[in-house]
């Protein structure tokens, strides 16, 4: 009974991964499902994708340990943020496709909201802005559009939830309908300092509160697995959004931790300890975790495309033939050519929040070519990044200064990237020995709970450093180049 089962659920695939007793990693599995896009700037998944690639995985990686579930004392949960789906409370059946977090279908609908007046309000009770990104616009588009459905609702026949609601219920079978603080402080329909769901916001999205998953602590009891998925019932003891699992996996528990997560996004939390920190700047308020019945709080900012970025080098221009390829190309690049990309696929981010930028190549000249491509790909993760923190100092006086950045996710492994990463920040660099740290972080909550794992303080101490990078460049060439990325990004803007 000293293992923990960690399901990421994940937007382009689905994994499990076992820890043992001392959090050390003993067998992982991993499936990809598809993507679909029904019209430009859809993006959908599935949810019986979402639901048989996480069983698949689960088992698949308890056989590679040399388990039984028997073994497992409990399992935790990290999901991707802000998808939203309905299903059918008598038969777990959704009545659409998951609406995934990407998805811009709603930018009216948050338009019309804005022009209505609405903005101040859904920001002071979510602390979130409204824009496509978040649950409860997707929600409201589900209930207009499918037929029956907004009626079929309000008879309390239909049940909402982000994708951790989505896998409690079928993992219990039906008994359980709960989310945690952290999933729940992403839908745009949370209170997150009253700690509930907001009639207010409801009624302005039409959204009955009948549909919506009780809120837990991140580490609490969330049920247990029907006995016949795994052959015997296992409790569910943790549950957290993925970027903040990875917070907790990256032990980022005092006020003025910071860590960033490089996967087909970028995103940096900011923990501002149990004060919500209104965001003059277009960051997001949002919940770190919960324990005890206490929120952290964190600032919050995101980057739509990082590791995206070196898909799109591979799958669209075919410059490298994987991830990996994209540093070794990048390296080869002439540095005499300063050439900057500003990767606004989808618009940008924060803090600029902009749905309607796109991208474009700066500084192209004849001698141009797969290299310096390469090269600007991975530098333009570094350039946004100091967005979001520049951001994040001028909103807090206490985290001013810069504290150490801890990374992870996939692109982490990129030493380049990381290393003009701490260029362009002018601070240090750490990325953790275990870069899973967002399934670490679901492992710990649940491992916490089942008395498997140590407490918050010796969880910390237990952070193992890889490497440290440390800036190498002046201050005034730092500053010459961020000014030009500055002059790229309005020009995108201006354009888009």
């Amino acid at each position: 009974m000293g293992h923990i089962l960690a399901i990421d659920q994940g937007t382009t695939s689905s994994r499990a991964i076992i820890f043992d007793a001392s959090m050390q990693i003993t067998a992982s599995a991993q499936e990809e499902f598809p993507q679909h896009y029904p019209s430009s700037g859809w993006v959908e998944h599935d949810p019986e994708d979402l639901w048989s690639s996480t069983i698949r995985t689960c088992r698949e990686a308890i056989e590679k340990a040399g388990l039984s579930a028997s073994d497992i004392a409990a399992i935790g949960i990290t999901n991707q943020r802000e998808t939203a789906l309905v299903w059918e409370r008598s038969t777990g059946k959704p009545i659409h496709n998951a609406i995934v977090w990407q998805d811009r279908r709603t930018a009216e609908i948050c338009r019309e909201l804005h022009d209505a007046g609405n903005e101040e309000t859904v920001a002071g009770i979510t602390g979130l802005l409204l824009d496509p990104y978040f649950s409860g616009t997707k929600v409201k588009w589900i209930l207009d559009t499918v037929e029956g459905a907004r009626e079929r609702a309000k008879a309390g026949e239909l049940l909402f939830g982000t994708v951790d609601s989505y896998l409690i219920w079928h993992l219990t079978g039906g008994t359980v309908h709960a989310t945690d603080a952290t999933n729940a402080c992403r839908t745009m329909l949370y209170d997150i300092r009253e700690g509930c769901w907001s009639e207010t916001i409801c009624d302005m999205l039409g959204i009955p509160l009948s549909m919506l998953p009780e809120v837990r602590d991140s580490a609490a009891d969330f049920g247990k697995t029907r006995s016949d998925l795994f052959g015997t019932e296992i409790p569910i003891l943790g549950v957290a959004g993925d970027q903040q699992a990875a917070t907790v996996g990256q032990a980022c528990f005092k006020p003025g931790m910071l860590k960033s997560t490089y996967g087909t996004g970028c995103f940096a939390l900011l923990n501002t300890g149990e004060t919500p920190i209104t965001s003059g700047h277009r960051l997001l308020t949002t919940i770190a975790y919960q324990l005890d019945g206490t929120p952290t709080y964190a600032l919050e900012g995101s980057i739509f495309v990082a590791g995206a970025v070196v898909q799109w080098l591979r799958d669209s221009l075919k410059l490298v033939p994987d991830a990996a390829g994209s540093q070794t190309l990048a390296e080869t690049a002439d540095p005499s050519q300063e050439v900057l990309l500003v990767p606004a696929f989808t618009g940008l981010g924060a803090p600029h929040w902009d749905p309607n930028a796109r991208g474009a190549m700066f500084g192209l000249t004849r001698n141009t070519g797969p290299a310096e491509f390469a090269r600007a790909a991975l530098e333009s993760v570094g350039y946004q990044t100091r967005d979001l923190l520049e951001a994040m100092h001028a909103d807090w006086e206490e985290a001013d200064g810069g504290p150490t950045l801890r990374v992870d996710g996939g692109m982490s492994a990129s030493d380049y990237a990381m290393q003009f990463l701490a260029d362009i920040l002018g601070a240090p660099v750490d990325r953790p020995r275990i870069t899973e740290t967002t399934a670490l972080g679901a492992a710990w909550l649940a491992g916490m709970k089942a008395g498997t794992y140590p407490g918050m303080k010796e969880f910390s101490e237990n952070w193992v450093l890889d490497r440290e990078f440390k800036p190498q460049v002046s201050q005034a060439e730092i500053d010459r180049k961020y000014a030009r990325w500055k002059t790229a990004v309005e020009a995108v803007r201006s354009v888009g």
